[in-house]
C-alpha cells in the first residue's frame, strides 16, 4: 500500500488503463458525494466488506478513499493482505478532495 497526496493519485490515476476508483464510506457519507466513477463498498460491512472486497480483480490498480484517510489506509493493507498488489490510499480522503464531485 502506498499513501499518495491527491496531486500523486490524480495523475497516477489518470494515466492508469488498469484503474478501479474505491470508495469505502457509508451511505451516509457516499450521499454528500463521490469521486466519478467510484465503486462503493462500505468498509463497516465487516464480513460483508471482505466478501465483496475478494471478488474483486486483484490485477487491477485500486485508488481507494474514505472521508479522512484513515479507513482507506485500513482497506487497503487488508487487500494487500488478500493478494492485491496495487491499492492506493488517497491522504486526506474526501474531506481534503478539490477535484470533481458526482452526486448518486
Amino acid at each position: 500500500m502506498a499513501d499518495l497526496t491527491q496531486e500523486e493519485w490524480t495523475s497516477q490515476l489518470s494515466a492508469d488503463e488498469n484503474a478501479v476508483v474505491l470508495d469505502v464510506r457509508t451511505q451516509e457519507e457516499v450521499a454528500l458525494g463521490i469521486i466519478p466513477n467510484a465503486m462503493v463498498i462500505d468498509i463497516y460491512k465487516g464480513q460483508g466488506f471482505l466478501d465483496e472486497i475478494e471478488e474483486l480483480d486483484t490485477s487491477k490498480t485500486y485508488y481507494v478513499y474514505c472521508r479522512s484517510g484513515a479507513r482507506s489506509a485500513q482497506a487497503c493493507s487488508v487487500m494487500n493482505q488478500l493478494g492485491f498488489e496495487n491499492a492506493y490510499n488517497l491522504i486526506g480522503g474526501f474531506n481534503e478532495w478539490s477535484g470533481e464531485v458526482a452526486s448518486i
